[in-house]
């Protein structure tokens, strides 16, 4: 290896085996980071209730915020995979470096913002009197050290770039581990500690999540030799902002918007009384764990198909596309026949209510009708965006949501019920996964024929439009 070029890893060797390999780890990265938002709110919860409650009233602010760094995740992984596939060093350098630097622009922004607006936020969002002391306590240290999670998001996203999911798992666990310890110790002022109620949890989550940026940090500049001052002017520090975004700020807004869809069926379905909300939430919280697997699968798509679009190896993305999809399809079909059989006790095991859990059964046996096609819709968008068609990614999510899930689940609702609104949901995934099944299909078509009839100069191939931004 030259200082000039750099291998891509994942242009060689068996498909299957790359995605498998990449999938486990980013499992466990998942997983780890689920933990880590449970284990503030769990030691919260036996602090006080007040406290319990400050805390969520920050999760909408949290969780914008975190959708803002996974869709910068995104497109720093997309662009930086595909550079790597083309075997250019500098480029890739230049990529990290710069994504870095603009996840600093933006921290520095939303902090700044977010201070100044602590108080009105949270009153329009409902706290009280005492809630909003609580909060305002949580959210200047959080928003202080908000670059503590910022940026190591970043990193991460380049490292996976690199195809390397292993190394940002690994982070992501012993971040959450040291949450885990320090959670109790600053909460609840254990040993020599001092008793710090939910700013402890503050400091906790700031002091973990700094192991992270240590960590990206050292193997972004150490071991990879990814981060450079060459070649840094002002033109290619906006190019490449211009690159990361063009990925990064359409799979942000659909992140972002979900959540409003979420909310609009939560307010349908809250119509039907406490008993329909508690299943909605049992059954969303199950969905989230078995769709553990194909996020994991999604993100490690990602890196592949950049890395092999870059190296101009179709073929590869076409086998890698479809082996996905294929398999997002079969686990999910598992998954209803698994859910369904076990409806009954899974409900049971959340909550004893029998109208919670005969609502919940009724749930787990009609949603997950459309887990196979919604894993293929998402295991599609992700290869879209590593296609760098992130506007296509971006309208596949929210097309279904906005313009079936919700029209279907409100007719729904006014024909049946409560099951109506089930019966939308799966309905609304079944039509997602074939349109994204043909979707996919149609580019990579268009990505093949491109590749393999580039025409003069190059001009009318793929990666000449990638090149010249698009």
């Amino acid at each position: 290896m030259t200082d000039r070029t750099i291998h891509a890893t994942l242009a060689t060797g068996p498909v299957g085996a790359h995605l498998v390999r990449m999938t486990i780890p980013m499992m466990v990265g998942i997983v780890s980071i689920m933990a880590f938002n449970l284990i503030d709110t769990f030691f919260l919860g036996r602090y006080s209730t007040d406290a319990l409650a400050a805390i969520t009233f920050t999760f909408p602010v949290v969780t914008t915020l975190g959708s803002l760094a996974l869709g910068l995740g995104v497109g720093v992984s997309a662009v930086v995979s595909n550079a790597i596939g083309q075997g250019d060093r500098l480029r890739v350098q230049r990529l990290t470096t710069d994504s870095l630097s603009l996840a600093v622009l933006l921290v520095v922004a939303f902090a700044l913002m977010g201070l100044a607006t602590i108080d009105p936020l949270f009153r329009m969002l409902g706290a009280d009197a005492a809630q909003l002391a609580l909060a305002r306590d949580y959210m200047q240290i959080w928003y202080a050290t908000v670059g503590l999670v910022v940026i190591p998001m970043t990193g991460n996203s380049a490292i996976r770039g690199t195809g390397d999911t292993r190394t940002p798992s690994l982070i992501m666990m012993v971040a959450a581990g040291t949450n885990l310890i320090l959670d109790p110790l600053l909460i609840f002022g254990l040993g020599p500690f001092p008793e710090l109620g939910i700013r402890g949890a503050a400091l906790a989550t700031a002091v973990a999540r700094a192991t992270t940026l240590i960590a990206a940090l050292y193997v972004l500049g150490v071991r990879e030799r990814l981060l450079t001052r060459q070649g840094m002017t002002a033109h290619t520090l906006l190019e490449s902002w211009r690159r990361i975004l063009h990925i990064g700020l359409p799979a942000a807004a659909t992140r972002m918007s979900m959540p409003i869809g979420l909310g609009i069926l939560t307010r349908m379905i809250a119509v039907y009384g406490t008993a329909g909300v508690a299943a909605y939430g049992v059954g969303s919280r199950v969905g989230m764990f078995v769709f553990s697997v194909i996020m994991a699968l999604s993100a490690a798509l990602a890196p592949f198909i950049g890395q092999n679009l870059g190296a101009r190896l179709w073929r590869r993305v076409h086998r890698a596309a479809w082996l996905s999809s294929g398999f997002g399809l079969v686990y999910g079909l598992l998954a209803w026949a698994v859910v369904g059989s076990l409806a009954s006790w899974i409900a049971q095991a959340f909550n004893q209510d029998p109208e919670v859990v005969a609502t919940s059964v009724r749930y787990l046996r009609i949603v997950p009708i459309g887990a196979g096609p919604s894993a293929v819709a998402a295991i599609t968008g992700s290869a879209l965006n590593a296609m760098l068609q992130p506007r296509a990614s971006a309208l596949l999510s929210l097309i279904p949501m906005f313009c079936l899930t919700i029209p279907l689940a409100w007719l729904g609702s006014q024909w049946i019920g409560l099951e109506g609104i089930f019966w939308a949901a799966a309905i609304s995934n079944i039509i997602a996964g074939g349109a994204a099944t043909l979707l996919l299909r149609r580019q990579l078509a268009a990505l093949a024929f491109s590749l393999d009839s580039p025409g003069p100069g190059e001009e009318n191939s793929v990666l000449a439009r990638i090149s010249r931004w698009p």
